[in-house]
């Protein structure tokens, strides 16, 4: 674990020494620190979702975005699937083009309110593990504006060091997400955006693992598409039931 330690530090450091940061404009690379919560109610078939982003446009500092979602799921077949619900809160700060130059728009900054449904499934080939996620959202924005929107996930874990996801393993991690409006006549296009994901991880234990990784995202606006490093921590520590 020292090593582990000494691992993730060195890359930061270097991070930090290697990128120009800007607080005033945005930088071409930022970072986001994000939280993954999936707590058992202790009886092996509820489950329940808590997730906190930070979202940043710059490595350190000027705020993009604060997610909060929050849900609860139920296994469907020996817990390689789970069907979930839940509710997400999300304030933006956008980013506006003025003269060729991209910066913040201040005066722009909105709050969003989200209900969504979604079906996730994993299964493994040899020691490549794999996860489908399907989502459905409902967005409210605080202008009245309202949209509907299709996500797709397919992630991939390959650990190193072991033959499947145990303790003290090192693994590596990617995923591809696209983003789809299905409410087009009050989107600006049937496409919204698509994640590409890489990164390293360690499983510590059976509930908790880390990764540090780099996330590239296309939106419909090149100018606003971005690279954005990645600091991830991910609990699924149960949740004990009191006579236990």
């Amino acid at each position: 674990m020292h090593k582990l330690g000494r691992f993730f530090f060195a890359v930061l450091m270097m991070l930090v020494l290697t990128i120009s940061i800007s607080r005033a404009q945005v930088s071409d690379l930022g970072n986001w620190l994000i939280y993954f919560g999936n707590q058992d109610f202790g009886n092996g078939k509820w489950v329940w979702h808590n997730e906190i982003q930070y979202r940043n446009y710059n490595f350190l500092g000027n705020t993009e975005q604060l997610l909060l979602r929050t849900g609860v799921g139920k296994y469907v077949s020996d817990r390689n699937s789970l069907v979930s619900a839940g509710y997400t809160f999300v304030r933006t700060r956008p980013l506006v083009e003025l003269d060729g130059v991209v910066d913040v728009n201040d005066a722009g900054k909105f709050q969003e309110h989200r209900t969504w449904q979604q079906f996730l499934t994993r299964h493994h080939v040899g020691r490549v593990f794999f996860t489908h996620r399907y989502r459905f959202e409902q967005r409210f924005f605080d202008n009245n504006d309202f949209r509907l929107r299709a996500r797709y996930f397919l992630a991939l874990h390959v650990p190193l060091n072991n033959m499947s996801m145990t303790p003290k393993t090192y693994y590596l991690s990617f995923y591809n997400e696209i983003f789809m409006n299905t409410q087009v006549e009050n989107n600006p296009a049937l496409f919204d955006r698509n994640r590409l994901y890489g990164a390293i991880g360690y499983q510590f234990n059976p509930s908790i693992r880390m990764e540090v990784g780099m996330m590239r995202q296309n939106v419909n606006n090149n100018l606003f598409s971005r690279n954005q490093l990645q600091f991830v921590v991910f609990n699924n520590l149960p949740i004990k039931r009191k006579n236990q």
